[in-house]
């Protein structure tokens, strides 16, 4: 259990970092390109200000990835053991195609603005925003496999590989991918919409100011409803291959036709059944069979193989509930800046509260995910259990509570680093950029200070 606990501190930490850089690489890109196409210097200035968090996100995603790694082989020998023909090779595709190509052209994309040209310095930033998604690919890949295994036969104990490309591309890896990067998306967008609100609120109103909330805010607006309809289909993919995880989510101790929607209940499992029920007569069987009267297997019908239900329950209630927000603050704040051309200070103070509300809602959704696969590892094939280590669970209990000192050290580090960069970048000072970009001159104090 501790070995359990360090992992998700590690994983929950890792995954916040990823989640920014992978969107924010793209919507780097659309403000060079904007900048390219209009020679608008407020396209310029925006992307220096988010260059900026691109570097400081990425630097602390590569970092907590590889303290995490390390914990395959001192928590988790058996994993590697059992299907480490797998999982290796698709680790090292991630390193060799993915992070190589960022951490080159990261480089040319912060320092070499005046040191190539401007079509070089767009198609680095191209080439890391293709990169981050490119390692999204093959993470995904690996971690989808492990939920709905496919590609490989067992012998003596071991996985091999049969099909790479039913290994790769597994029953659930094209959901599981598309449901990551617009949750990727959507994090950006809020954390754009949350900061660029702070800077108005801070009587910033500059062009670039404007520009990076209308774009968060807009893509918050497109993409809250397309992941709405991926969630859903997902889910049924899920209902396909992982039953005893929906039964979870949706808390259903027994099988029954016509289940109920649980808006609100307290699973009790040593009792095996929900307290304080508040219910949506038939709507989990519509939902997820599209039929009024659909059967849907209970908890109880997988006897000790499936995960716990509370955990799992009430993370996916936290994971919908901020979906709706979103959609909310979204769908408002894209209504105001259409119909007004500004937000209102409220909506702003919303915006600003939901800065890291993707954060909340992605956590809450790969705990969903990795707690529903238990009691597996690698569904259907490697249990937890059967995958620990023997490590004393004294060093495993002092290394726990070092990562997590360090990891909440570090994220109130983050959060403050990111809004003083907002504060430095204030009224008459958000016009100067730090880097150059090619097309927009330097002013004279830069140029002293060069």
């Amino acid at each position: 259990m501790l070995a359990r606990i360090q992992f998700a501190g590690n994983i929950t930490f890792h995954i916040l970092f990823p989640t920014i850089s992978i969107a924010l690489g793209w919507v780097l890109l659309f403000f060079k390109l904007r900048h390219n196409k209009t020679s608008d210097a407020k396209w310029a200035e925006a992307y220096q200000f988010w260059v900026k968090i691109f570097a400081l996100t990425f630097a602390l995603g590569v970092v907590s990835g590889i303290t995490m790694s390390f914990q395959f082989g001192t928590n988790w020998p058996g994993f590697m053991e059992t299907v480490g023909n797998i999982a290796g090779p698709l680790l090292a595709y991630e390193v060799l195609t993915a992070f190589f190509l960022e951490a080159t052209f990261l480089g040319i994309m912060l320092f070499g603005a005046q040191r190539v040209s401007n079509r070089m310095h767009t198609l680095a930033t191209c080439l890391v925003a293709g990169g981050t998604t490119l390692s999204a690919f093959w993470i995904i890949a690996l971690n989808s496999w492990m939920h709905t295994p496919a590609g490989f036969e067992m012998i003596d104990g071991r996985a091999h590989a049969t099909d790479w490309l039913a290994i790769v591309f597994n029953p659930s890896m094209p959901y599981r991918l598309t449901h990551m990067l617009i949750a990727s998306g959507l994090t950006v967008a809020f954390l754009i919409a949350g900061i660029s609100a702070y800077r108005w609120l801070r009587r910033d109103r500059s062009p670039a100011v404007m520009s990076a909330l209308k774009t968060g805010v807009v893509l918050a607006a497109l993409l809250i409803p397309v992941q709405i309809l991926v969630g859903d289909m997902h889910g049924l993919n899920t209902l396909k291959h992982q039953p005893a995880k929906i039964a979870a989510m949706e808390g259903i101790w027994e099988t029954e036709r016509g289940a109920p929607l649980l808006l609100f209940a307290l699973p009790d499992a040593s009792q095996r059944t929900n307290h304080f029920e508040i219910a949506v007569p038939n709507m989990a069987s519509l939902i997820l069979t599209h039929e009024l009267d659909g059967e849907l297997q209970g908890v109880n019908a997988f006897k000790d193989r499936h995960p716990p239900v509370a955990p799992v329950f009430w993370a996916f209630r936290v994971m919908v509930g901020v979906g709706m927000l979103m959609l909310a603050a979204s769908w408002l704040a894209a209504w105001q800046l259409r119909r007004g051309g500004d937000v209102k200070p409220w909506v702003a103070r919303a915006l600003v509260a939901m800065s890291f509300s993707g954060w909340v809602a992605t956590v809450a959704g790969w705990y969903v995910t990795e707690i529903g696969r238990q009691p597996y590892l690698v569904y259907g094939v490697l249990t937890t259990a059967q995958a620990a280590s023997t490590v004393p669970p004294q060093l495993i209990a002092t290394t726990l509570a070092m990562y997590l000192t360090l990891y909440a050290a570090l994220i109130v580090a983050y959060v403050t680093v990111l809004f003083h960069l907002a504060r430095k970048a204030g009224p008459g000072r958000g016009t100067e950029p730090v880097y150059p970009v090619p097309g927009l001159p330097a002013p004279q104090s830069q140029l002293v200070k060069s």
